[in-house]
């Protein structure tokens, strides 16, 4: 049995779909979330769903019952991660679960940026229980940049300067986990994933340009600038501060990779920047 933590969000759906398309029968996914009642979509698939909230602990145990395999997808509570995923953890040894994979964040025993705190202190938990283990240290999301708001208003902000990003796409991240759940020989697997093209926000503003024949142009922004721009457009102060953190230590080199792990474990390139904008913004 294979169990998908936050199965009702982006990650967890694809992560989910990918399973079945590789062959996964649907009785052997277990679809852990909070509402159940929006699982109905998977529920229709034949996959089982199972209340399980991280913040809930007693929800935990029953719901990890006859789990194998479990993926931990990390909570999006930017203000703790931690806590809620260690109450997984602990419920997952206590529930015999012979591999839990986590969804961690690029170099994450080393990485300086803020957001990366509770992704090791998760990784740290999950040593400690002794479950055999595979780390998904994903680099940054395709998603995380708007786009189309980008392409309306013709600048995009940040605080990277020239810092490169790997940034690869959901469905990508969601292959991998898929295959990491399904592969044999995982376990103690450390994968640092990013997109195969590394780019600059730079060449990004000038890609939205080309696609929408709008003039987009990218505006560097100290970091304190860009997190106060972002809390001005209702963005919840920690969120700002974090990412704008994040973009600092872009520019350092934190969100890049060229380990090339992503396209090996999908058996693919990866989701070229070009064509993600290009099917953001005309599909």
């Amino acid at each position: 049995m294979i169990g998908i933590t936050g199965a009702t969000g982006h990650l967890g759906e694809l992560t989910i779909q990918a399973l079945l398309d590789g062959g996964t029968p649907a009785a052997e996914i277990v679809a852990l979330v909070r509402n159940p009642e929006k699982a109905a979509d998977l529920a229709a698939k034949g996959v089982q769903v199972r209340q399980a909230n991280y913040n809930q602990p007693e929800t935990l145990d029953s719901a990890l019952q006859g789990i194998d395999k479990l993926l931990l997808i990390s909570s999006n509570d930017v203000a703790d991660r931690a806590t809620p995923q260690r109450n997984v953890v602990e419920a997952a040894k206590r529930a015999g679960v012979k591999l839990l994979a986590y969804t961690s964040i690029l170099r994450a025993g080393t990485a300086k940026m803020t957001m990366a705190e509770d992704h090791k202190a998760t990784e740290e938990a999950i040593r400690a229980s002794n479950i055999p283990f595979v780390f998904l240290r994903n680099g940054w999301y395709l998603e995380n940049q708007n786009i189309a708001q980008t392409a309306q208003h013709g600048v995009l902000a940040g605080s990277a300067g020239k810092g490169k990003l790997s940034a690869a796409s959901r469905a990508d991240y969601a292959a991998a986990a898929a295959a990491v759940l399904t592969l044999p020989d995982q376990e103690g697997k450390i994968y640092e994933l990013g997109g195969d093209q590394a780019f600059t926000l730079a060449e990004l503003a000038a890609e939205v340009q080309a696609v929408s024949g709008n003039p987009v142009k990218f505006q560097n922004m100290p970091e304190a600038e860009y997190a106060g721009m972002l809390k001005g457009y209702g963005v919840p102060a920690p969120l700002a501060d974090k990412l704008a953190d994040a973009e600092t230590r872009q520019s350092e080199g934190e969100l890049y990779t060229d380990s090339g792990d992503l396209s090996k474990l999908i058996g693919r390139p990866t989701t070229p920047m070009k064509q993600w904008v290009k099917d953001t913004l005309q599909g």
